[in-house]
């Protein structure tokens, strides 16, 4: 037998191996698959939608447990132990019914100033110019200069807490800026941090305790010259990490006073967050469950039953961390009332949502005394 011999290659119009073509076909079909497609998947995909799930959804998901509070909300006034806040001595509840007319932000204009509320690397006080640049944006949208100053707070406070892991693992990398002479507030903006946060890494990275930070911070004074003068550059420019915080506890303190003065002119009988932790400090050692306003009355507001009453002095707006770290705070209170609600100062996001809470505005309250002090 004559040995088998290979067949001639066959070659097209140019006398191209065809078997290299396919070769070459197999593997450009790879790189598309793996680039190509990849980039047309990744242009295919849809944005991730801003807030959290439509609000009829979350109504229609939590259905059951809303029927289940409201119900706990009516009968807690027949419970067989007296709950938390309660009088020992409780008179018969009467029953009131208010309309409370709300104006929720449509979650578009929440969206577009998210937006442009918040820079990089911007976690301080604004300036007049900003300021005045954020009022002429805002005439364009169904939301005022309060409520986006507001909105930029909530956004600023996920971004601190969300970045902190990132931020902490540049920490080698501040303190050698740090030591070049870079300020702290140089490195916050190059690393998109809040300035206070970024201090405390820097220092932590030269190794001191927490203890020892925690004790520095509050009396600044104990610092050495260029700590001390970071401390207070950094402190200026931080309106997330800062350490006093004075000033708007005291408008918030205020703001509640004056949610409970109105029902209390209404008629409707009610405890104050004071008392509640007066008393919960004696009987518990400490505070537990203490909303600003818990109702010795039913009370029903837009038809829906109210137990109790936060009030808070910010914006409620559809960001996550706000959200659930509020929804928390709230579970508390409705675990033992039931039902309540929550009384935004500057109004709230149309999609924002909580199970078992009713959202209001402070449209029917008199804000006169507070907008005094701002």
């Amino acid at each position: 037998m004559e040995p088998r011999q290979r067949p001639p290659p066959m070659s097209g119009q140019n006398g191209e191996d065809k078997r290299s073509n396919s070769s070459k076909k197999r593997g450009n079909n790879r790189g598309r698959s793996r680039h190509g497609g990849g980039n047309r998947n990744r242009s295919n995909r849809k944005p991730k939608r801003y807030g959290g799930p439509s609000k009829a959804s979350l109504e229609e998901r939590h259905a059951e447990r809303i029927a289940e509070m409201d119900l706990k909300a009516n009968k807690r006034f027949d419970s067989s132990e007296r709950l938390m806040g309660f009088p020992a001595e409780l008179e018969e509840p009467r029953t009131f019914n208010f309309t409370w007319t709300t104006n929720p932000v449509p979650l578009k204009d929440e969206e577009a100033l998210s937006k442009q509320v918040l820079r990089r690397g911007e976690f301080g006080w604004l300036d007049d110019d900003r300021v005045d640049e954020l009022a002429q944006i805002v005439k364009n949208h169904n939301m005022n200069l309060d409520q986006a100053l507001s909105l930029r707070s909530a956004l600023m406070q996920q971004k601190t807490v969300y970045g902190h892991g990132r931020l902490r693992s540049r920490g080698k990398d501040m303190l050698r800026l740090y030591r070049e002479g870079v300020s702290v507030v140089d490195i916050s903006q190059r690393f998109d941090g809040p300035p206070m946060n970024v201090f405390r890494l820097i220092l932590a990275e030269m190794r001191w305790s927490k203890t020892k930070i925690k004790e520095s911070l509050r009396e600044p004074s104990r610092l050495k010259e260029r700590e001390r003068t970071e401390f207070e550059a950094a402190e200026a420019a931080d309106r997330v990490s800062n350490v006093d915080q004075g000033e708007s506890q005291e408008k918030a303190d205020l703001f509640e006073d004056i949610l409970a003065d109105w029902f209390e002119e209404q008629g409707v009988r009610l405890r104050r967050q004071p008392e509640m932790v007066r008393e919960q400090k004696q009987e518990l050692g400490r505070p537990v469950r203490t909303p600003d306003i818990l109702f010795l009355d039913h009370v029903y507001i837009n038809e829906r039953p109210v137990a109790w009453i936060d009030a808070k002095h910010f914006y409620g707006a559809d960001v996550e961390f706000q959200r659930k770290k509020m929804a928390k705070q709230m579970d508390r209170y409705i675990e033992e009332w039931g039902s309540g609600a929550v009384v935004y100062r500057h109004g709230f996001s149309e999609n924002l949502f909580m199970p078992a809470c009713t959202l209001l505005d402070a449209n029917v309250l008199d804000l006169n005394p507070l907008d005094s002090t701002d």
